[in-house]
């Protein structure tokens, strides 16, 4: 057996020994080394020759397959070594040239190498390889360009496995090498993802990043939105973000879904109390097992006590700022943002009308429109701001209110009275106007009587009624009791000048001249504008110096336009009453009947 394999590995000697030639022709002492290393490069073994054979020498009979396939192999083995060692020590370092590899190589030219290996392995397959002779290389011949590059044809080139491919496929190249990849990850279910989207609720909620917290919250509701914990989750975010009745809404769907479990049950009674709906909160509390603590209590009760106090001072018909003192206590246990309620603010708007007065009944319509603003066909606003209106004396329009309220809720029992209220007093009202203006003192002064009764707690049209009275009865001569009406108008109208003028032509008419040239100047400094008032004042001033003198009129009780036959009759009237021989015990007789005498010598006098 150790003649089979003489001529190959003096051909081998022979090539590698002209290749390292070639590319050290000067340094014949660095052949050495070189040879060892390039024979464990190759994957076979080379077989013992005897140094005594002749390197051209042809083997004498065929080698078997798998040993005509060694050769083979080391001969391409080699040929990679002297390709890549080119111009280069450090062929071990360097395996690939980076210039020719065939990610480098232009695409028309890894084509053609594709093809060309193509070529080249179905030929290998159709055939066996046969072991050959190859001439010697000459020491100065360097390798072949074209075998540097074939080198690299098989790491682009897809295996055939003996299978030809068609034409088209070898012109288009190798095909690239599949990818790897992990198999695929289990898609994860709705119960999941729900879990992700709370726990990054939850994290944006430790952050205090509500509204990211809410947009978590909402999209595992929208994978599971049955599940309870997640709307709970939800109204905490929106309770936190000042969004209550959202956070209602979400917690009151919890609780349905889950009505045992204390948390929900403590969290919708914390949203009722910041709703300012106390009632409804304590009973949510009385649901809770075990029942919940008297902290966690304490601020849906003190609001409770609150609300109730303002309640009861509207119904017992107290002061109106006793209500708005409780009322302002409950809203400080409202939560942070939270509106005023609805009732509450009606309560505040019915405490200003208890309270009188011009600006009061100005903050009574500012709440009915901030009402009416939120919800134009709110019945009872409707009526609180008519209320406000007939206070003011503006029955008109009040009307208009309570009207436009009976259409939105015809059963609003509220909206008849009131409008039944109104109509009745304008209708009277207005008959005793046309009473005083046909002349009709006494039947006007009956209508306004009866008009006081409708409604005694309207102050605003009440105090016009006592002033269109005291007018009749000045026309009656009842100067007194006119006074008396100028003075009730006044208590309920403090600004009504109306009524003030009235009171000081009756006291002048009564000649309380010193009391009228007062009650003038005081109107005066109400209404300085008023020139009107400057003249009454001049002529009520006169009319207080002729009273400090004697009044022959008023002494002969005859009125100034009395003419002179009535003047003489009430001088004999009076003189026969006291004369002195008739009041002998009374002292002060002879003056009167001094005076007398005096009074018709002076008034029967033609100059």
């Amino acid at each position: 057996m150790k003649g089979l394999f003489p001529k190959k590995s003096s051909k081998k000697q022979t090539a590698g020994d002209s290749s390292e030639s070639h590319h050290n022709p000067h340094h014949p002492e660095k052949l050495q080394p070189q040879t060892p290393r390039s024979e464990p490069s190759s994957p076979v073994k080379p077989s013992s020759s005897s140094p005594n054979k002749s390197p051209t020498k042809k083997p004498t009979r065929a080698a078997s397959p798998a040993q005509r396939e060694q050769p083979k192999s080391r001969s391409s083995r080699s040929f990679a070594r002297h390709s890549t060692d080119q111009g280069s020590s450090s062929s071990r370092r360097t395996k690939i040239d980076h210039n020719t590899h065939p990610l480098n190589l232009p695409p028309d030219e890894l084509k053609r190498l594709s093809a060309q290996f193509s070529m080249s392995s179905r030929s290998s397959l159709d055939k066996m390889d046969v072991d050959k002779d190859t001439p010697a290389v000459p020491p100065s011949s360097p390798p072949p360009v074209q075998q540097q590059s074939s080198f690299t044809v098989p790491v682009a080139s897809p295996p055939t496995n003996g299978v030809k491919t068609s034409t088209d496929e070898e012109a288009e190249g190798p095909a690239p090498p599949p990818h790897r990849s992990n198999p695929s990850s289990p898609v994860p279910t709705d119960a999941e993802a729900a879990e992700a989207h709370k726990a990054d609720g939850n994290k944006f909620f430790k952050q205090k990043d509500y509204a990211r917290a809410i947009a978590e919250y909402t999209s595992a509701i929208q994978l599971m939105p049955d599940e309870p914990t997640y709307l709970s989750n939800r109204a905490a975010a929106f309770m936190s973000d000042g969004q209550y009745e959202a956070a209602l809404e979400d917690c009151a769907r919890a609780v349905d879904l889950d009505p045992q479990n204390p948390k929900f049950l403590l969290r919708l009674a914390r949203i009722y109390t910041s709703l300012g709906r106390p009632d409804e909160a304590m009973t949510t509390f009385g649901r809770i097992q075990p029942p919940a603590s008297a902290k966690d209590m304490a601020a849906a009760k003190e609001m409770q006590r609150h609300v109730k106090a303002a309640q009861d001072a509207l119904d017992r018909g107290t002061s109106g700022s006793m209500v708005l003192h409780a009322l302002d206590q409950a809203e400080k246990l409202l939560g942070p943002g939270a509106s005023k309620p609805r009732k509450w603010q009606l309560m505040r708007g019915y405490a200003y009308l208890k309270m009188g007065g011009v600006n009061s009944f100005g903050e009574a319509q500012n709440v009915a429109m901030a009402l009416l603003r939120q919800n134009s066909q709110d019945p009872e606003a409707l009526v609180l701001r008519g209320r406000a209106l007939y206070a003011q004396g503006e029955n008109d329009k009040a009307v208009q209110h309570f009207r436009k309220a009976l259409s939105c809720d015809p059963d609003f029992r509220d909206a008849v009275k009131w409008l039944r209220t109104v109509q009745k007093l304008e209708r009277m009202k207005e008959e005793g106007n046309t009473d005083y203006k046909s002349g009709r003192w006494q039947a006007a002064f009956d209508k306004y009587s009866a008009a006081l009764e409708v409604d005694p707690a309207n102050r605003g049209t009440n105090s016009k009624l006592y002033q269109n009275r005291a007018l009749c009865r000045i026309k009656l001569k009842q100067y007194d009791e006119a006074i008396e009406d100028c003075d009730r108008a006044i208590s309920l109208d403090a600004s009504y000048l109306k009524a003030r003028k009235t009171k000081a032509n009756a006291l002048g008419q009564a000649e309380k001249w010193e009391d009228a040239v007062r009650e003038w100047k005081s109107i005066q400094e109400l209404d300085p504008e008023d020139r009107n008032i400057i003249r009454e004042i001049r002529k009520a001033e006169l009319e207080l110096k002729k009273s400090q003198r004697k009044d022959y009129y008023k002494i002969l009780q005859v009125p100034k336009d009395a003419d002179e036959a009535a003047i003489k009759k009430a001088y004999r009237k009076l003189a026969i009453i006291h004369h002195p021989d008739k009041n002998p015990n009374d002292e002060a007789a002879a003056e009167r009947f001094k005076d007398i005498g005096e009074a018709y010598e002076t008034l029967s006098d033609p100059q």
